[in-house]
């Protein structure tokens, strides 16, 4: 597939663009900061500006694209990953406005150019614990994508809006538009970098539901969604299948979620992150586990 991807030289972009690649799909990444990966072309897009995006969507993608003397082939799929990606780095109203201004572009200038498959970065910050003032325990465990959300925050809230966004698109264009509420992303030479303190401390880990997504299985994850088609409008969390901590899920209920509604048994080391839907409607089946690299 021909691929426009956004945010591709961000910590998830990196690894999942290089994915991509190796699946023999053709990328371009449009993004602030070019990307240095070979295979890869760049356009230095700022998506907050409708005209630039418009046509960036119907643009060549590399040099290549000129010889066949056939005029512009146009995109095949859209992943949106670009975002101010977290509190904390801009002025909350700037966090909220690029975020959603961004994504509003670029659904409209994909649909209007005829891509008829959207995939785009929602977030786990979307069921208020994440950046939640203060402590906040989820309605019920495992969190699924019917939980509620109402976050606090900016950056939370600009999520929560795109995915309205995305559906009301999806519903005047039947296209397929799928959100992936991805969990904290870790990189693979983060797990030495930071999970023995995640050993030592399970409380590190409370504000992501004790869940996490490697890297590389985000990539698999984008390209299972790429490679489904049909299913309109979807929302789908994104995790490892374990938890992050080296307690078992039933030390992790009596020390953070007494009280809290369980609504299945839980393996001994289940994510907290609910991942069915994913595995079930696209085949979704991450292999990396952080067990992998540290010892509990």
């Amino acid at each position: 597939m021909r691929i426009l991807f956004t945010g591709g030289s961000g910590k998830a972009g990196r690894h999942v663009i290089p994915y991509l690649l190796a699946r023999g799909h053709c990328v371009l990444n449009l993004d602030l900061v070019p990307l240095d990966h070979d295979g890869v072309d760049n356009l230095q897009v700022d998506l907050t500006d409708a005209g630039q995006v418009f046509n960036a969507m119907q643009a060549y993608g590399n040099f290549a694209d000129l010889e066949p003397g056939t005029g512009m082939p146009g995109f095949d799929a859209v992943v949106h990953f670009a975002a101010v990606p977290r509190i904390l780095l801009k002025p909350d109203n700037e966090t909220y406005r690029i975020n959603v201004q961004s994504t509003y572009n670029v659904i409209d200038a994909a649909l209007r150019s005829g891509v008829r498959k959207i995939v785009f970065a929602s977030s786990e910050t979307t069921y208020g614990v994440c950046f939640h003032d203060g402590e906040a325990k989820p309605d019920y465990i495992p969190v699924d994508e019917d939980h509620p959300t109402v976050p606090q925050d900016s950056y939370a809230m600009s999520k929560v809006v795109n995915e309205v966004t995305a559906r009301s698109f999806q519903a005047r264009s039947g296209a397929d538009i799928y959100g992936l509420r991805i969990n904290n992303v870790i990189e693979p030479q983060e797990y030495a970098q930071h999970f023995p303190a995640y050993i030592a401390n399970p409380d590190l880990r409370r504000r992501n539901i004790f869940a996490y997504i490697d890297a590389r299985d985000l990539g698999h994850m984008v390209d299972r969604c790429l490679s489904t088609d049909g299913l309109g409008y979807q929302i789908f969390n994104v995790a490892n299948p374990d938890a992050s901590v080296a307690l078992t899920s039933d030390q992790i209920i009596r020390r953070y979620y007494d009280g809290v509604r369980q609504t299945k048994a839980m393996g001994a080391d289940e994510t907290f992150y609910s991942i069915d839907k994913a595995r079930r409607l696209l085949g979704f089946a991450p292999r990396h586990s952080w067990r992998e690299a540290v010892k509990p």
